[in-house]
């Protein structure tokens, strides 16, 4: 019965533009539980949250809590009826205080004036209870990513919410700060609140699941308590099928040097400081190293889109100009961000404008007019190929899951014809499935004579589908290492080598 559960979600169904996303959904969480809730990029995982917290519409269903059946209006609405939601993409005024961000709408008064000293104090004793050390009075925008995310859990805790929904909260976090962020919800669990748990790490999930409910193409596969399942199990139950390998086997074979980087130095912190190596055709060469190290500064040097002091790039022994990614495109590079909601999608745009938008003068005619039919089949085939999950082409990419956002941008730069990529966490964010034929792509790009570093905080990834390992250490490259030869206690010796003794190092 529904009353013996804290939330409990019947027979949800929700279609867009036509197509079903979700197909009678149920859902049951108890309370002071973790209930994880698996499946693929666009298994409708987000969709049904969303309708949970009142930012769609089901089209049928109910929802009930504590036993009362009822439906959001909208945010606000769930927010005042003790349901939290922490967005995979952070909604946060940047400019203003913690304090501001976590008590706005709802300010404490003294008469007709915001009360600050109660703001403040109830902002530390909030921190205090979760263990959080921060500054209530600093912005938002000098905080880093994940204390931003520690924000945003805090403020959901503030409304005092009997449901919390944490949607890939760790996605930008440190080992040390997922800890932190594991640490929090065990205190929440404790006290009786109900924590929906999405995530793609696997690791994660073992470690503070009680249930687990996976989706699979919008409907409800099954729900099982946590230590009746496998890694496999799961996997199994996600995709439809056993994933006997992570990882695809490296069939590509490395030739002749492609590229060499010589002695290149940023002009501003952090600094990479004359990094030098060499890639050769064909070959995937990883970047890992601790947090700040310098990997996605290198790779955005060597795309124009970061200044350098010094330092050179050739390309088959000939010196060339990549001080602007104009430049870089033209020299064909491409460069896939690390924040594809920040720096890699145009989010109120269509997938063809996404799509095409990186190869945009390919498409001009005489005239400087665009092609649009020949926009429309390119985009066509990267929908195919890439086996994008969208209603059509004309879709706004920000309705797309993140998995199928990272596909689209993807197949933006293979419209360029590159020749060296440039991938900073290709698969953060994605599911086991996809992951698979993310990398199953990178292994065949390599086959077909392309260059590709991959910069990854996975260090199973970076084992599993490349072909060297660079690791940077505090801007410096510390040493490059045969991958079927090396060990995660190499790499990790590697990254703390160039780090000073009072520097507190985090993988």
């Amino acid at each position: 019965m529904q009353e013996d559960y804290l939330l409990s979600i019947k027979n949800v169904c929700k279609s867009f533009a036509g197509v079903t996303v979700l197909k009678n959904v149920c859902l049951n969480i108890r309370p002071g539980t973790v209930h994880s809730l698996m499946g693929e990029n666009g298994a409708g995982k987000s969709t049904l949250m969303k309708c949970l917290f009142g930012i769609y519409k089901q089209d049928a269903g109910e929802f009930f809590l504590e036993g009362k059946q009822f439906n959001f209006t909208d945010p606000k609405h769930a927010l005042e009826n003790g349901v939290s939601m922490v967005h995979q993409e952070l909604n946060q005024v940047t400019k203003r205080t913690i304090s501001d961000n976590i008590w706005l709408g709802r300010y404490p008064t003294k008469g007709l004036f915001i009360d600050e000293k109660k703001m403040h104090n109830d902002t530390l004793d909030l921190f205090k209870r979760l263990n959080i050390h921060l500054n209530p009075k600093t912005r938002l925008d000098k905080l880093s990513v994940s204390q931003r995310q520690m924000v945003e859990i805090a403020k959901a805790v503030s409304y005092d919410a009997k449901i919390i929904v944490l949607d890939e909260p760790t996605s930008s976090l440190t080992a040390h700060e997922v800890e932190m962020l594991f640490a929090i919800m065990r205190v929440l669990r404790d006290e009786g609140v109900g924590i929906v748990y999405i995530s793609h790490k696997m690791e994660e999930i073992f470690e503070v699941s009680d249930d687990v409910t996976v989706l699979r193409d919008g409907t409800h596969i099954g729900t099982e308590k946590i230590e009746d399942l496998t890694m496999e199990k799961i996997v199994n139950m996600m995709v439809g099928r056993d994933l006997d390998d992570r990882f695809p086997p490296k069939t590509n074979v490395p030739e002749g040097i492609h590229m060499s980087v010589r002695n290149l130095t940023t002009k501003y912190a952090p600094i990479v400081k004359n990094a030098s190596f060499d890639l050769r055709k064909g070959e995937i060469l990883g970047v890992a190293g601790l947090v700040g190290a310098g990997r996605t500064e290198l790779i955005e040097a060597i795309f124009g889109a970061r200044t350098t002091e010094s330092g050179e790039i050739s390309i088959d022994g000939k010196l060339i100009d990549n001080s602007t990614p104009n430049k870089a495109i033209g020299n064909r590079f491409a460069l896939l961000t690390e924040e594809r909601r920040e720096t890699g999608i145009y989010p109120v745009a269509d997938i063809t404008f996404n799509s095409c938008i990186s190869n945009i003068n390919e498409y001009k005619n005489r005239f400087g007019l665009l092609n649009d039919k020949k926009m429309k089949a390119d985009t066509d085939v990267q929908i195919k190929s890439m086996r994008i999950k969208t209603p059509n082409r004309r879709e706004r990419i920000r309705n797309l899951s993140g998995g199928n956002q990272q596909k689209v941008i993807i197949g933006r730069w293979l419209l360029t014809q590159p020749d060296i990529l440039l991938l900073d966490e290709p698969t953060r964010g994605i599911d086991v499935g996809a992951k698979y034929e993310i990398y199953q792509l990178i292994i065949d790009l390599a086959n077909r004579g392309k260059s590709i570093i991959v910069v990854s905080s996975e260090m199973p990834e970076l084992i599993g589908i490349t072909n060297r390992i660079m690791v940077m250490s505090n801007g410096h490259v510390a040493g490059i290492v045969n991958t079927d030869e090396t060990t995660q206690t190499e790499i990790f010796n590697l990254s703390t080598k160039y780090l000073n003794n009072n520097e507190e190092a985090e993988v």
